[in-house]
């Protein structure tokens, strides 16, 4: 019988930096998921941050449709998930600023209008 590799724990310092970004959005609350930690709003995650089997950590979080292949034709630390879900891969090189926004769009796409029209996004550069 194949033994089954253990998925490691987030770093703690990694949840609590996530957690400080999306303790910001109304009403996104963190749970416990079947694996790492999930924050979402109503019954809509926000995002999923995890180990994996393979050691990596991974957070996924939801996109707009038009920018979805973009994050899949990116390549590493992004990758598709499926529908509108996509991920990162998170390690000591992580952009924690371009991340924060993503989480924020994220955000703005599960939420409801109400909850989603009280967040500052960053507009077009």
């Amino acid at each position: 019988m194949a033994r089954r590799v253990q998925r490691p724990d987030v770093p703690l310092v990694w949840v609590e930096r996530l957690r400080g970004i999306l303790a910001e959005l109304p009403r996104c609350e963190e749970e416990a998921a079947w694996t790492g930690v999930r924050w979402r709003v109503g019954n809509a995650t926000v995002a999923h941050v995890f180990g994996g089997e393979d050691q990596l950590f991974r957070i996924t979080f939801r996109a707009e449709a038009g920018e979805v292949m973009a994050f899949a034709h990116l390549g590493e630390p992004y990758f598709r998930v499926g529908g509108n879900a996509v991920g990162m891969v998170l390690d000591e090189e992580t952009d924690w600023v371009e991340l924060t926004e993503l989480l924020t769009d994220s955000y703005c796409i599960q939420a409801p209008e109400r909850l989603a029209a009280q967040v500052a996004r960053p507009g077009p550069v």
